[in-house]
Parts: C-alpha cells; structure tokens; sequence
C-alpha cells in the first residue's frame, strides 16, 4: 500500500530528537516534547492559483523541514506515526551544507 497526499498537502516522518541533553543528562519519555523536524516521504501534486493554474510545491521527497509545534495532523500507516501537512504548516527547508561552502 502506498499514500500519495493530495493538492498542496505532504506527508511527514517526525525526526527524533536526541535523549541526552549535552551534559549527559538523560530526558525521560514524559518529559520529551514532540519533535518539530521532519523528513518530507511524500508529496502532493500542488495548488491552484485563482486562475486554476497548477502551483508545484516548494519542498520535495527527501527535504528536512521545521514545522510547527501543532501543525497537521497525525496518522499511522504500516504501523509508523505520521504526519499529514499543508505545505503553507512548513516553516523552512534545513539544507545540508556542502563542502564547497565548507571549503569557503
């Protein structure tokens, strides 16, 4: 089974953030706040503009996001928890650096 999203909605898989803090302490499961990274699985085809023109998405499969604290909303798909977004939920796109601007 596969879920393809629809218009200008993504299909989200929360990243987990780390469960020691630098200094070694470890945080307990009820103490953790939901993560607000994520990896882009899947993607909807885009909007439409008033004149019924087909707007593509700005974030693609693959891309790491920041969302939201509340945005979207969850669902389970083989057994994994998701997320299901419009793409407007998505604050920005976190880019890797590459080792020309590491160079630089």
């Amino acid at each position: 089974m596969t879920f393809r999203p629809l218009h200008d909605r993504i299909l989200v898989r929360r990243i987990e953030a780390d469960e020691k803090t630098a200094g070694g302490i470890i945080i307990p499961d009820t103490a953790k706040e939901k993560p607000q990274e994520g990896e882009v699985i899947a993607t909807g085809p885009g909007g439409r503009d008033e004149s019924g023109q087909l707007q593509p998405l700005d974030v693609k499969v693959g891309d790491r996001i920041l969302f939201g604290k509340w945005s979207g909303t969850e669902i389970r798909l083989k057994g994994e928890d998701l997320l299901i977004m419009k793409e407007a939920d998505v604050m920005g796109v976190i880019e890797a650096e590459t080792a020309a601007k590491q160079a630089a």
